[in-house]
């Protein structure tokens, strides 16, 4: 029997904290894969109910085997797998006939063998459901909950310490995850929890992270992709981490996807998946890190309990170069690296050698090693300093120095209370052992103390200036329009449409007719643009399909003819619709604003500069929709050449504000349209002392209710 919402939660949290384990497939042998859960679970001391189950046995380790699932004495919260893949489906249907609600499934053998294991693996999954069982896995190594002893898991990771700590880590890759958990150790990171996704059949990364992080123990969320399908999902995690205050940092592995997926619109072409999955977990205050020694850096850095009030850098070295160096990646990664004030440099100048330098960076020299109080006052100052919010301490060596630092970087901890890392090239690791006791970081190299600051800034900063959407009113899929048809859409039905919704249009009409052209023109009491309409074009200056400029009865009526004769010598089987005549707009700055249905997040709004030139500048930015009038600004700060909205070269600026008000607008629009919505392309949108108007619209609709 399929499982409700809330029957499905509290089993995936009696999976995660089981108070009683049964091992489908239990062995003596505990090299084996089959034999080292058991093995886990009693030297770590587990304290729960454990059930090995295995016709060959009738005893392992003491403790009762049981010949098949349904002489179990009760219905455990947890069965770890471990058959042949042959036997999978069987045991999940006997687990839920006897009440057991959730499983882990070591076994391999499924989506990752080709189409037949895919469709074994469907099998499982549709079995699953009807019998009320939650899956983790196939083809994983299991969890770990380090907090409660609970190592439903055969990989090497758990034979050593695995001490609890305040990281919940949620790994795709089973190798490479096992990998960074060892790191993590190596580092003396705690890992609260270890889980490993494998084929998600059934819980997915986000469900299963969600799971844990509302475990008070737990500081900072981590994970490892190498895929994602469910991006709501993955929004709904990023979420719920902000209104905890914890951190999520994601590595993704595929940064340089291959390909573009085919699109009519300029936004559909420019949407790789990776670019998409990049801004929107940004949007959501998503750290993301590049790899894995990046993403422990970051997790470091945010382990620690201080939190920074703003993007200030205080540098404090014992090399003037070490010094530039940090200063440049700082302003590279959207640091401030501050002047000091008056107030501070004065201090400084008071306990400074006459060779140091009392600027930020601060260079103390190697004097402080014979003058300790040269670098604790110097530290301490630049800390105290209005402008500064977050610290680096770099030094390098001082093999012979270890007590005198450590006692330094505890007495600087005492006397401030802002978030400062300690950057120590070449340190001892008793060196590094002994500050991390003190609940001090401690980097090996001056670019990864900067970036994993960043890290630090940016979630604290998001934290504070969270974006607030309003309520957006419900729409369900029968307020839509069910006589819409699939296809691109005719010019002035989507341009009426999107006026309707806010977004400013440019006026325009369907001629038929030369004669037509002539009327509309006459009622446009100005100068007009005629551009062919076509389903089969959509993109109509490619066949010199647009005239611009025109302005008297015989140029718009031998427009007309012009168009016509130019589409149907480029394209005799294309469907003609007329020609659109459009008021001409004016703007000096063109920007393209697009909408795409993005397969793994949904409704995706762009903005770009350049027009028809967006794929050769490629100056884009994309965010998930809904989002509001500030979201919108964000992207417009995002553009490489965003600087020319303000204005160069006697060119005035115009309004960021507008044109973020039309992307909000927008997004509002398209969510509501999700269910109908494919693409939409207006470009260019034209920006001058009005505001924006768009001035070519293409819209496609593919019905998905």
């Amino acid at each position: 029997m399929a499982l409700s919402l809330q029957d499905r939660n509290n089993a995936v949290k009696h999976m995660i904290n089981p108070r009683s384990i049964a091992i489908i497939g239990a062995s003596a042998d505990f090299s084996k894969v089959n034999g080292r859960p058991l093995k886990h679970l009693l030297e770590k001391g587990y304290a729960g109910r454990i059930f090995p189950v295995n016709p060959k046995y009738t005893d392992i380790a003491g403790l009762t085997c049981y010949e098949s699932i349904h002489t179990l004495p009760e219905a455990v919260d947890l069965a770890i797998v471990a058959v042949p893949a042959r036997d999978v489906i069987a045991s999940i249907e006997a687990l839920g006939q006897r009440g057991v609600h959730s499983a882990v499934i070591f076994s391999s053998g499924f989506g990752e063998m080709g189409p037949e294991g895919k469709a074994q693996e469907q099998e499982l999954a549709e079995r699953a459901h009807a019998a009320g069982v939650v899956l983790c896995g196939p083809n994983c190594l299991g969890f770990v909950n380090a907090f409660d002893n609970i190592y439903a898991t055969f990989s090497q990771y758990a034979d050593g310490d695995t001490g609890a700590g305040p990281i919940a880590f949620v790994t795709q890759s089973g190798a490479f995850g096992t990998a960074i958990a060892a790191l993590a150790r190596q580092r003396g990171l705690g890992l609260g929890y270890f889980i490993n996704t494998g084929n998600q059949v059934d819980l997915t990364f986000s469900e299963l992270m969600l799971a844990v992080i509302d475990d008070p123990r737990i500081r900072v969320a981590a994970g490892y992709l190498e895929g994602l399908n469910d991006g709501a999902a993955l929004v709904r995690l990023a979420e719920r981490c902000h209104e905890l205050g914890k951190p999520l940092v994601l590595t993704k592995v595929g940064r340089k996807a291959s390909g573009m997926r085919a699109a009519s619109s300029h936004t559909g072409a420019m949407a790789v998946e990776d670019v998409v999955f990049d801004a929107v977990i940004r949007q959501y205050g998503v750290l993301r890190a590049r790899n894995e020694e990046q993403m422990l850096d970051m997790l470091e850095a945010l382990s620690q309990d201080r939190v920074t009030s703003g993007n200030g850098l205080g540098i404090i070295t014992q090399s003037g170069g070490a010094g530039v160096m940090m200063a440049d990646r700082a302003e590279e990664v959207s640091l401030s690296v501050p002047e000091l004030a008056q107030t501070t440099q004065i201090q400084l100048d008071e306990v400074m050698p006459s060779f140091g330098a009392a600027g930020n960076p601060v260079d103390v020299t190697g004097q402080f090693v014979a003058h300790p109080e040269l670098l604790s006052k110097s530290v301490v100052a630049v800390m105290a300093d209005p402008n500064i919010h977050v610290g680096i301490i770099w030094l390098q060596l001082m093999t012979a120095h270890v007590d005198k630092l450590v006692r330094i970087f505890s007495e600087i901890k005492a006397q401030t209370d802002k978030p400062f890392f300690v950057c120590w090239v070449a340190a001892p690791i008793e060196a590094v052992k002994r500050l991390n006791d003190l609940g001090i970081v401690v980097f090996g190299a001056g670019e990864r103390a900067v970036e994993a600051v960043s890290a630090l800034v940016k979630f604290n900063a998001f934290q504070k200036n969270k974006p607030k959407l309003k309520a957006l009113p419900s729409t369900s899929s029968e307020e839509i329009s069910k006589d819409l048809i699939d296809g691109v859409q005719q010019t002035v039905q989507a341009s009426q449409w999107l006026s309707t919704a806010g977004i400013p249009m440019a006026p325009v009409a369907l001629a038929s007719s030369a004669e037509e052209a002539v009327a509309h023109w006459l009622a446009a009491q100005g100068p007009v643009a005629l551009k062919i309409e076509s389903p089969d074009i959509i993109h109509k200056t490619e066949i010199g399909g647009v005239l611009l400029n025109l302005n008297d009865e015989t140029a718009v009526r031998n427009g007309y003819q012009t168009l016509m004769h130019r589409a149907t010598s480029a394209l005799p089987e294309a469907k003609l619709n007329g020609v659109l005549v459009q008021t001409m707009s004016k703007g000096h700055i063109e920007l393209v604003i697009g909408v795409q249905r993005d397969p793994v997040f949904g409704i995706i709004v762009m903005v770009g500069l350049g027009g028809i030139l967006v794929e050769v500048l490629k100056d884009v930015v994309f965010r998930r929709a809904p989002f509001d009038v500030d979201e919108g600004m964000q992207m417009l700060g995002e553009l490489r050449m965003g600087s020319l909205l303000d204005g160069v070269r006697g060119q005035p600026g115009v309004d960021r504000k507008a044109i973020a008000r039309m992307l909000a607008d927008l997004s509002v629009w398209a969510h509501k349209m999700r269910p109908v919505l494919l693409e939409l392309d207006l470009n260019p949108v034209l920006v001058g002392n009005n505001g924006p108007v768009a001035v070519d619209c293409v819209m496609v609709l593919r019905d998905e209710r």
